[in-house]
């Protein structure tokens, strides 16, 4: 065979061999590629499963020894026991002042109460002498007026009239609470009766009241006006 037949039998077999080899070249490539894909998916992945479990490291001598850590323990107790005995005194002070305040405002309350009762009585006092020396002052005009209606005549066109002013002021003492009294047959009282005589009375015991010369006067148990009295021996 010449040289031109072999060459030209070596061109019609090329391309099929180069065909079949193009291809298996371009499948390892891209094998390789897939290859070195994976590996870079897998780096991450491991580094990040390596720092995810690494426990975290504290910096040199930010965590104390065990005894400095009690010994800050032991200090901070000491001032939360320091601090709450200071709060209790304080509430104690404060109480203490609490049941002083109240005390002072209780015996104020009571002095109040008393120097009202007192000013009370004195000023019901007062108003009693005041009405009893108002009453002394008229009791002789009431005197004057009982011998006047003793002494008028039956059918005097005047003795309706002064009867009429006895009694009104009669009235006018009982509204201000002051009462006659006559106390003919009781026992001589000296603190209500003024003995004007004494003698022997048929039927009467001695110290009895056995007449009433003039009526007494009294507001409650004050006696105003002693009653003039004739006491049987």
């Amino acid at each position: 065979m010449s040289d031109t037949e072999q060459t030209i039998d070596q061109q019609s077999q090329s391309p099929a061999g180069a065909h079949d080899q193009a291809p298996a070249e371009a499948h390892d490539a891209s094998a390789a590629a897939h290859g070195a894909s994976g590996a870079a998916h897998d780096a991450p992945q491991g580094t990040h499963g390596t720092t995810a479990g690494a426990a975290p490291q504290s910096p040199p001598g930010a965590q104390g020894t065990p005894g400095q850590t009690a010994e800050a323990d032991g200090v901070t107790e000491a001032a939360a026991d320091e601090a709450l005995q200071g709060d209790v005194e304080a509430l104690v002070h404060a109480l203490a002042k609490r049941d002083e305040y109240l005390a002072l405002a209780q015996r104020t309350q009571a002095d109040f109460e008393n120097y009202r009762k007192r000013v009370a009585k004195e000023s019901l006092i007062a108003q009693k002498k005041g009405a009893a020396k108002l009453a002394g002052e008229l009791l002789p005009a009431l005197d004057n007026l009982d011998r006047a209606l003793e002494a008028a005549a039956e059918g005097d066109p005047l003795l309706e009239g002064v009867r009429l002013v006895r009694n009104e002021l009669h009235a006018a003492l009982a509204r201000a609470g002051i009462e006659s009294f006559s106390p003919k047959g009781e026992r001589f009282d000296p603190v209500e009766h003024e003995a004007m005589a004494q003698q022997p009375v048929e039927g009467m015991q001695s110290g009895r009241v056995a007449e009433v010369f003039q009526p007494g006067y009294r507001m409650g148990e004050m006696v105003i006006r002693p009653a003039r009295v004739l006491v049987s021996a």
